[in-house]
Order: structure tokens, then C-alpha cells, then sequence
């Protein structure tokens, strides 16, 4: 999937009023599963993003990632993206359900075990 058509969908998906709100939240999302995944899962992931997308998910290539629940996750996200936390929610489940389209299924599925089971609200992902 190319960047424009990423961004796209997670506007969509979120529906957002801009292209640069779509970019806000992608950015802050990924930086925050960047924060949250072990380091080297993060750039397999970033391997198969564009590079625009990409690069918000290196600088932890071998550390083991951060462990925080669902509230916190939300809470780093809203701060990234300067949003409420119940809108920041909204935004990072759009871009996961558009990260699922854009990567392989066994890709996603080593992202998703990362996250312990309180997380499943994130990955709840709308069906179209």
C-alpha cells in the first residue's frame, strides 16, 4: 500500500476532516506501538510500510518494548496528537484496522502479540 492511499483510509476510516489529521494521528499511533512493541518487530513492520510511514517505528531495533496497558497507550497517543484520549482511541483503532490491510496477515499477527488482551478494543476492526 502506498502512502497516500494509507492516509487515505485511516481519514476514512477515522473520519477525519483532513488529509493532515489523518497524518497527526497515523504519526502518533505508530511512534506510540513504536514505544510499545519490541524493537526489532517494529522494523519488520516498518519494512513493509512505505518509508514515509516507516520511519516513525525505528530507533528501538533491539530493545525490548515498553509494557503499558490500554489507558496508557491511549493516554501517549492523545498527548502525541494533541487530542481528547476518547478521539485519540478512535484514531489509533482506524489505523490499526488500515494496518491490517496494508501488511501481511503473519506480519499483523506478530504486531498483535505484542499487545497483551487488554488491548483487543484497538483491534476490533471494522469489517468493509
Amino acid at each position: 500500500m502506498k502512502y497516500d492511499q494509507f492516509i487515505k483510509r485511516v481519514q476514512e476510516e477515522a473520519q477525519l476532516d483532513s488529509r493532515e489529521d489523518a497524518e497527526r494521528a497515523t504519526r502518533a499511533t505508530l511512534e506510540t506501538i513504536k514505544e510499545r512493541i519490541v524493537g526489532n518487530e517494529a522494523s519488520q513492520l516498518a519494512a513493509q510500510l512505505p518509508k514515509e510511514l516507516g520511519q516513525y517505528l525505528h530507533g528501538r531495533e533491539g530493545e525490548d518494548g515498553q509494557y503499558f496497558k490500554l489507558d496508557e497507550f491511549c493516554q501517549r497517543v492523545s498527548a502525541k496528537e494533541s487530542v481528547e484520549q476518547s478521539v485519540a482511541v478512535a484514531h489509533a483503532k482506524a489505523v490499526f484496522a488500515v494496518l491490517q490491510q496494508a501488511v501481511t496477515s503473519g506480519e499483523f499477527a506478530d504486531v498483535r502479540s505484542n499487545f497483551s488482551e487488554d488491548y483487543e478494543e484497538l483491534f476490533a476492526l471494522k469489517s468493509e
